[in-house]
């Protein structure tokens, strides 16, 4: 039996998480908020466990227009919660209202969860939920008077792989890092350097993808838990990725930073991402890196110098990246920035350019070829 799943997705990301989808095998359509395909139970475990770019994945359960309470009620209670909910499961609403007759989030929040519990108690002929078990996340989202009810499969977000538990100044989030790989000229075959490398995300994320390593292999997920889930089809999908992990599989991925402390903390998650004496790292000044190679590919997520303070000091830095590209005329770069004059101070105009959001912060993402 098939069902609607919806990966989500940050804002400019949905049509690099559709074409994640498809090259899994899964068609997916990108919509705002993510992409949506239609698949099996095991097919959405895969895609928690394989996906590096999207942030959740949803099952969609009803999706209908409301205009009152009383219609949220009755399209909740339309839902068949005793096939999906165990009699102890702990249930957990959260919910957003956006343009529409409804926005109270509280009160959509509450009604929902009535109409839960209400069908649970009737179906299963109980007086009370103890709610002391299993918990699971479901989502009302009424935006445009259309509510979409959903269930989080994912749990924990997608971009905590579980490699990085220590965090440096600006850390780019996991899996817009594997966007912007995925985004840039960078093919594995070809040499990968971040001269800003932090604490290593990027790094780490291009050595997932050069060795295949399903980016969810080390953790757990939410439906794992859930009774409706397929248990045997899940263990040979996780199996699965498990062969399809080439830890042995070459690649050229180095970085380089001015802060020892960040590439102290670098150090600790290429590590515990496996990826020990396969990744090189050095304290080289930007200024000096000169790099042996006809091609490759540089991608960086420097300082954006968001404090007037910081600001001159990040341009700076900006021409010294332009001078880095003039250095090695082979190459290409990828560099992520929320100054909107990143060129200017770069000293060339970008070949392409893309918007995108850093947590809340409106960045541009360049691509000089």
């Amino acid at each position: 039996m098939e069902n609607t799943f919806l990966a989500t997705a940050a804002f400019g990301l949905e049509g690099v998480v559709a074409n994640e989808l498809k090259r899994l095998g899964i068609p997916a359509k990108a919509e705002q908020g993510g992409a949506r395909f239609t698949g099996t139970l095991a097919q959405a475990f895969e895609a928690n466990l394989q996906l590096r770019t999207a942030d959740r994945v949803l099952m969609i359960l009803a999706e209908h227009e409301v205009y009152t309470f009383e219609d949220l009620f009755q399209l909740t209670s339309s839902i068949a919660w005793e096939r999906l909910l165990t009699r102890d499961g702990m249930i957990h609403v959260s919910g957003k209202c956006v343009r529409s007759q409804l926005m109270s989030v509280r009160d959509c929040q509450a009604i929902s969860k009535k109409a839960i519990i209400t069908r649970m108690q009737q179906k299963l002929g109980i007086s009370r939920l103890p709610e002391t078990g299993t918990r699971f996340p479901i989502d009302i989202a009424v935006v445009r008077d259309n509510a979409r009810i959903t269930l989080d499969l994912s749990g924990d977000a997608l971009n905590r792989r579980g490699y990085r538990t220590w965090n440096g100044e600006a850390p780019l989030r996991e899996t817009l890092a594997a966007s912007l790989i995925d985004m840039s000229p960078w093919r594995t075959q070809m040499p990968f350097y971040d001269p800003c490398c932090g604490t290593g995300t990027l790094l780490i994320e291009a050595a997932i993808k050069a060795t295949s390593k399903p980016a969810g292999l080390s953790r757990k997920f939410a439906c794992e838990d859930y009774p409706f889930m397929p248990k045997e089809e899940m263990a040979a999908v996780r199996e699965k990725a498990q062969a399809s992990y080439s830890a042995d599989a070459p690649f050229s991925i180095a970085g380089s930073d001015l802060d020892p402390e960040a590439l102290k903390l670098c150090a600790k998650h290429i590590a515990q991402a496996g990826f020990t004496g396969k990744i090189t790292t050095s304290l080289t000044d930007l200024k000096t890196l000169t790099l042996e190679g006809d091609t490759g590919v540089f991608l960086c997520n420097p300082p954006y110098g968001e404090r007037l303070s910081d600001l001159k000091h990040a341009r700076v830095l900006y021409g010294e990246l332009g001078k880095l590209l003039k250095r090695h005329p082979g190459w290409k770069m990828g560099v992520i920035t929320s100054d909107a004059a990143f060129e200017r101070y770069f000293g060339r105009r970008a070949t392409k350019k893309r918007r995108l959001y850093n947590g809340r912060l409106e960045c541009e993402f360049f691509i000089f070829e």
